[in-house]
């Protein structure tokens, strides 16, 4: 009989990373799972490539692993493309494999040869993930690949076009995790909006069919694109599943920045659809690229001008970060660091001034709060709105839905007792 290896799954990136960190434990029937790095014989690490220094964080920590473990180390995700070869070259890797490869996971394990299969970008996932380990909201990948090509952007290079996952199979996933105790759904993919794009289903009429099955609370989305909101998902505003905050990516308010990026939104029908969504009570976030070169002084105070119209309450958003191979990568009129730094302060500050006055203006409403987690006898969870809710109670609320019409709002979030 021989010892079971232990394996320790290390995931970088974005939520599609998380998904298929869950797809690979699923499919490891020979191993058993650590969230104990340090008895790993064995660690996977899932990587991501959106910039330049996302490949530094992924070699920092392989390079750790090497010093501090005789863990067998193997390379997925998107780093593969990109990094994958040299690692490998230089043995920090003993095997290397694309995202298409990962439900083979059991199987390449055992290989004894060290081993590069990157796969192809045109697969599609069929894996059920029934559980997720340690987490109160379950994850579901749509949609995989993007069929836009925005200029600062590697990942339609490492993930590929736009192709979605089978509607049938979303919707068994759905109900196996509903059945199992799941009641709030995130559905992600590299380009969520894009679902059912070339052949004939759509976004809208999936996320209907889905919050037909019992046991579906709330359903949150990934990020869309302004485009990708048409009047059929419109009509669906109202509904009392669908979480009261989305997510849509802007990148930009400046005009003449969002043609330099080769982005498809426009800013005029931009403003005019947020303005849509928060007459609906809707919290609103956005992605946005601070410091892109070619932004000047001049598209900076326009941007920020424009941005002071949008209602906006949640943001995620970076400086430009080089990300070699792409356009953006060798445009002139780069954006000094401590410049670009700056621009940003200011319209993140401005966002939670904002959000502040959201939760205010809304404080007459109960949220619904999800309870994720707990820290020092306070719990911490998400409410319709995405925002963080904290919570003391002398009871175990970890993974409860709470109703609450009590708390105080603060800057850092809004605080209750239960």
């Amino acid at each position: 009989y021989l010892m079971r290896k232990k394996v320790y799954v290390k995931t970088f990136g974005c939520r599609t990373n998380l998904f298929d960190s869950q797809v690979m434990m699923s499919n490891l029937e020979d191993f058993d799972i650590t969230e104990n790095e340090a008895e790993a014989d064995i660690i996977i690490v899932n990587s991501c490539t959106v910039t330049n220094s996302a490949d530094v964080g992924v070699r920092g920590y392989i390079n750790s692993v090497e010093k501090s473990s005789n863990a067998e180390v193997y390379l997925t995700g998107c780093g593969a493309h990109t990094k994958g070869e040299s690692l490998f070259g230089n043995k920090k890797v003993f095997g290397v494999f694309g995202q298409s490869e990962k439900t083979r996971i059991n199987t390449l394990l055992k290989e004894k040869e060290r081993f590069y299969e990157l796969g192809d970008l045109n697969f599609v996932d069929d894996t059920i993930v029934e559980e997720f380990v340690g987490k109160s909201r379950a994850f579901i990948k749509i949609q995989e690949g993007c069929d836009f090509r925005c200029s600062y952007c590697i990942i339609p290079y490492v993930r590929g076009d736009s192709r979605s996952m089978d509607e049938a199979k979303i919707l068994e996933q759905v109900t196996t995790l509903a059945i199992n105790g799941f009641g709030e759904f995130i559905l992600t993919g590299t380009n969520v909006g894009s679902y059912g794009h070339r052949e004939e289903r759509s976004l809208a009429s999936l996320l209907r069919k889905r919050s037909q099955i019992r046991g579906v609370r709330r359903i949150r989305l990934g990020s869309l694109e302004p485009i990708q909101i048409t009047s059929e998902f419109e009509e669906l505003l109202d509904e009392p599943w669908l979480e009261k905050h989305l997510h849509i990516a802007l990148q930009h308010t400046s005009p003449a920045m969002l043609k330099i990026m080769n982005r498809r939104n426009k800013f005029e029908s931009d403003i005019a659809l947020f303005q849509r969504l928060r007459e609906k009570g809707f919290a609103l976030g956005t992605d946005f690229i601070v410091g892109h070169p070619g932004e000047t002084e001049e598209h900076w105070q326009e941007a920020m001008q424009n941005l002071k119209r949008l209602p906006l309450t949640h943001v995620h958003a970076f400086t430009y970060s080089k990300r070699d191979g792409t356009p953006s990568a060798t445009m002139k009129g780069e954006v000094n660091g401590a410049v670009a730094k700056k621009r940003l302060k200011e319209f993140t500050d401005l966002v939670d001034a904002n959000n502040l006055a959201f939760r205010k203006a809304f404080a007459h409403l109960p949220l619904e709060v999800l309870i994720e987690s707990e820290k020092e006898g306070r719990f911490h969870g998400l409410d319709q709105f995405f925002n963080k809710v904290i919570i003391e109670s002398t009871q175990d609320l970890v993974g409860n839905w709470l109703n609450v019409e009590d708390y105080r709002v603060e800057k850092d979030g809004n605080y209750a007792r239960f």
